[in-house]
């Protein structure tokens, strides 16, 4: 059985998490996986999997939230996030899986939102999917496409409070730092009343530019792992705007350098931000939008919630990777687990 960080004895940063430590502590989130395992022979092996992040309990495309994305460098191949950036709200929930499953993952999606809203197409528009990927290819045979539209609405159909984490959904086949990686989750409560969440799929990465932690050079050559890529989901209960969810999710960028990471040319970083504690309606008889008063921008609440995101995501990438557990891949390929011996060496976060 693997732990989170703080189980271990460590924490990272200042500011207290919610009851579970997860992107789920933000009110009305919830988070399903599929996770695919299977061995065909030793050259095909799946190691892959569907992850889904839901904004809210209710119905996405007729409750929109505001959101904003943030692209730190663009090497992926997301869905969705054109119109996101235009228009500045999320109406599906957030999918993620690994880069050659990202339409299968769309279509299911799709298929779910259109069985959930009959007006989708007919009476009204159409429906933007939003979708993220990352490149398993070192341990899972990416050739194969195993993931399929019904693991999408498993996925989604499955979602729940207590999530898992680690070598589970969309992280099942992923490495980190050239270690096994995956899905991980934090968060922070900010000015005593909002919750910040961060979940991560990470996949980037060299052992050498891991911080706070002595380097094991690998028994692989880690020239053969993909660049890799992480999609950062950074979600909140808080009165933000999109123009302040774009500002938040840059701060999730800061996070991420505070584990080491050198942003390599072949790494989509990317950062999703929403929040949920108002919705724009997709039929409206006013002109107009409401808004709840918002936080002010010089307001200290707002530099609480920029740390809460920092912190958030840069423990949520630690998580993934001493929650996910050693995976065998393709070709004989091994995932390690990253020891807990080396954590020892983190004394500036040591409870």
């Amino acid at each position: 059985m693997r732990s989170k960080l703080r189980d271990l004895g460590f924490s990272i940063g200042t500011l207290p998490t919610g009851e579970r430590n997860q992107i789920t502590d933000v009110p009305g989130v919830k988070v399903g996986h599929v996770t695919i395992r299977e061995d065909m022979d030793e050259r095909t092996v799946i190691r892959t999997g569907v992850t889904a992040v839901l904004p809210h309990g209710g119905n996405w495309f007729l409750e929109k939230v505001p959101a904003a994305c943030f692209v730190l460098n663009g090497f992926g191949k997301t869905v969705g996030l054109v119109q996101v950036e235009e228009l500045r709200t999320i109406e599906s929930p957030i999918m993620l899986t690994n880069t050659f499953s990202v339409g299968a993952v769309w279509q299911g999606t799709l298929e779910h939102m259109l069985a959930m809203t009959p007006e989708i197409g007919d009476t009204t528009g159409s429906v933007n999917i939003v979708v993220g990927e990352c490149n398993d290819s070192y341990l899972n045979t990416a050739r194969v496409m195993a993931v399929t539209k019904e693991h999408a609405k498993q996925a989604i159909a499955t979602a729940r409070v207590d999530m898992e984490e680690g070598a589970v959904g969309a992280g099942t086949g992923m490495m980190c730092f050239g270690w096994k990686g995956g899905i991980g989750s934090s968060s922070r409560i900010a000015g005593g009343m909002y919750t910040v969440g961060a979940l991560v799929v990470s996949n980037f990465g060299r052992r050498e530019e891991l911080r706070l932690v002595p380097y094991v050079p690998p028994s692989f050559d880690e020239r053969d792992v993909p660049p890799g890529s992480i999609m950062m989901i950074v979600a909140t209960d808080a009165p933000l705007d999109a123009r302040q969810l774009k500002r938040l999710a840059k701060r999730a960028a800061v996070g991420l350098a505070r584990t080491g990471s050198h942003v390599h040319h072949g790494s989509g970083d990317i950062v999703i931000a929403f929040s949920n504690a108002y919705m724009i309606r997709h039929f409206a008889d006013s002109s107009h939008q409401p808004l709840p008063p918002l936080v002010r921008d010089d307001a200290p609440l707002m530099n609480e919630l920029f740390q809460a995101a920092i912190e958030a995501v840069e423990e949520a990438i630690w998580n993934s990777l001493t929650m996910a557990e050693t995976t065998t891949g393709r070709n004989g390929r091994v995932g390690e687990a990253i020891p807990y011996s080396l954590l020892r060496w983190i004394k500036w976060t040591e409870k």
